[in-house]
């Protein structure tokens, strides 16, 4: 796959997630409360994402291309969208951010793609789901329950859709202004939970008490952020140590190396597990609004 140590760390998060999902559905699947399969449904749309995203899928150049975009000038070819290429290239050419700035933009185009991604894999979804229940000549019981699960899916689609239209509003504004130092979070996946959690059905308490869990959250993620770029600078090391030759120090970078990888896998597990949990509670709240 060619993947970095980030991204291989990344992978190994996912999976255990997913995992940790499949022997969850077993189990329900056995007590037969997945009788529409809309849960393996889901498990089937999750791996689709996960394999999409790091090039599993057998599609040439589907997975994000993962090393130093802002050096290497090969960032666009990664974004597929001419209008987030035309936004990013202009952020990079305006002189209002910092190498670091430009780093942490950059992963906001990413989480921006990574969203677009998912979308069009729940569009489609959908869509042959729609295709079975069109053709379906006698209605059934079953088939009532197939249509409110469409309905579901639906509410998804729309939640997806505006997540991707409020992300790009985003985008479109931090790429012409610069970022604002007065704003509340800088992650991408945090500033969209917050976004939609004013838009939910949350109490003064309950939103002040999320905006709290957040800001812990970010925290995970910034931590997580840290080991990552440890990471990789010791994948580069140990690199080096090997091309040389130097076996007194190879060891020790091993050790170090092994180290970091298993502590920025662990992180990535509790990140995206947290973020799982905070997703599905507001989820919960958007659904709340439309009854």
């Amino acid at each position: 796959l060619h993947l970095s140590a980030v991204k291989l760390a990344e992978l190994h998060s996912d999976l255990k997630i997913q995992e940790k999902d499949e022997l969850s559905w077993k189990k329900l699947k056995a007590e037969g409360l997945d009788e529409d399969g809309e849960k393996e449904a889901k498990l089937r749309r999750n791996l689709n994402v996960i394999m999409t995203k790091y090039g599993m899928n057998g599609k040439k150049d589907s997975h994000l291309v993962d090393t130093n975009y802002i050096k290497d000038g090969t960032e666009s070819d990664a974004l597929d969208d001419p209008r987030l290429e035309k936004l990013w290239s202009k952020a990079k050419t305006s002189g209002k951010f910092s190498d670091e700035e430009l780093d942490k933009l950059w992963r906001e185009f990413k989480h921006h793609k990574e969203k677009i991604h998912e979308y069009n894999i729940l569009l489609e979804t959908v869509s042959r789901t729609e295709d079975i229940h069109k053709n379906v000549i006698n209605p059934s019981e079953e088939n009532l329950v197939k249509e409110e699960i469409l309905h579901s899916k639906h509410r998804e689609l729309k939640e997806k859709l505006r997540s991707i239209n409020q992300g790009f509003e985003r985008l479109r504004k931090v790429s012409h202004q610069g970022y604002d130092t007065n704003s509340e979070f800088e992650e991408p996946r945090v500033i969209d939970l917050w976004d939609m959690a004013k838009s939910a059905n949350f109490t003064e308490k309950e939103l002040e008490s999320f905006r709290e869990e957040l800001k812990h959250f970010e925290a995970k993620i910034e931590k997580h952020h840290h080991y990552q770029k440890q990471l990789e600078i010791s994948h580069q090391k140990l690199k080096h140590v090997e091309e040389m030759g130097d076996k007194e120090h190879l060891s020790r970078n091993k050790e170090k190396y092994a180290m970091l990888e298993e502590k920025t896998k662990e992180l990535g597990y509790k990140v995206k597990k947290h973020l799982q949990d905070l997703s599905s509670r507001i989820s919960q709240g958007l659904q709340h609004n439309e009854l």
